[in-house]
């Protein structure tokens, strides 16, 4: 090995190691842009306004009613929304999810729901429903029953 100067040794050395951290920087920079880069200017989906669409016209005593709410997109698809995306909010009962629960005792004759967008607190429904007054039937009938009920001849 040839006895350069002490300085030349360790310039050359601390020049190759800069070198290298520039380039891993870049590198690094570029990799990170080429990866998040479309991240950054996509452009999402808004829900523009929430719709309430329920499976009956009345809230059951003593079970769990499933308040449905759908949010359109701008591009004018539908999507169900669930509390990540709604507060729900009740004049009676308590919410488990989309889920109202009205205690067996309630007496009452509606209650009155509110469905808040979370992401814009100015989109939202209010609405009321009423508590179903007609007990359900202690026996329903069976397939046979019906069926055969409907062959009987009435008796005049």
């Amino acid at each position: 090995m040839k006895n350069y100067p002490k300085i030349f040794n360790y310039a050359t050395v601390a020049c190759f190691f800069q070198s290298k951290q520039k380039t891993n920087f870049n590198l690094k920079i570029f990799l990170f842009l080429l990866f998040t880069g479309p991240v950054l200017f996509a452009k999402g989906q808004n829900i523009d306004s929430i719709y309430v669409h329920l499976y009956t016209d009345s809230l059951k005593k003593g079970t769990f009613n499933y308040i449905n709410i759908d949010g359109k997109l701008s591009d004018g698809s539908y999507i169900p929304l669930d509390t990540s995306n709604i507060f729900f909010s009740s004049s009676d009962g308590k919410f488990y999810g989309n889920s109202l629960y009205i205690d067996p005792g309630f007496s009452n004759q509606k209650v009155k729901i509110k469905a808040v967008l979370k992401s814009n607190p100015l989109l939202h429904k209010e609405f009321t429903i009423y508590i179903k007054t007609i007990p359900d039937p202690a026996k329903l009938k069976t397939l046979d029953e019906i069926l055969n009920g409907s062959k009987r001849k009435k008796r005049i």
